[in-house]
């Protein structure tokens, strides 16, 4: 299997193959790379959370290929059908899965010693973090340290 990341920002790159292990990188605002990678992936997992067009993405998949939502937009998206029907191909979505898929999710990221890169910070930053987040000035997900600030204020 390769792995391919695709992002708005060309400044990802080389942590995407270098340190993540991605096998090649796609700046979805760049239309030559977007024409050259058109029609070679099986699977992609979608997890942007703004509203943005599906038709870049659908035209990425080869046919039969899969794009899977897990980002959440505030908006809906449309979904061209054209392409769909004529590249037999399919759009769903997820969530996070219940308890059981949790635990097997986690499993296997032990297993294959599997890691998040984040992004810690105390409750006092989550303001600071909010604007961060609403300006794109993010590399990995937040994770609020509640347990450490709560032990500064006792």
């Amino acid at each position: 299997m390769k792995v391919t990341v695709i992002s708005t920002s060309p400044d990802k790159e080389k942590e995407a193959v270098e340190h993540l292990g991605a096998d090649s990188f796609v700046v979805s605002r760049n239309q030559e790379q977007l024409m050259a990678a058109m029609g070679t992936l099986d699977g992609i997992l979608d997890t942007v959370s703004v509203p943005h067009s599906l038709s870049p993405l659908l035209g990425l998949l080869k046919s039969n290929g899969k794009l899977i939502m897990l980002g959440l937009p505030d908006k809906p998206l449309e979904v061209p059908c054209f392409s769909l029907l004529f590249g037999r191909k399919t759009v769903a979505g997820s969530t996070v899965g219940g308890m059981k898929e949790t635990q097997e999710m986690i499993d296997f990221a032990a297993k294959h010693n599997i890691t998040a890169d984040i992004e810690v910070i105390s409750m006092d930053y989550v303001n600071t973090a909010m604007e961060r987040l609403a300006k794109g000035d993010i590399r990995y997900r937040f994770v609020i340290d509640v347990g450490n600030t709560v032990s500064k204020i006792a």
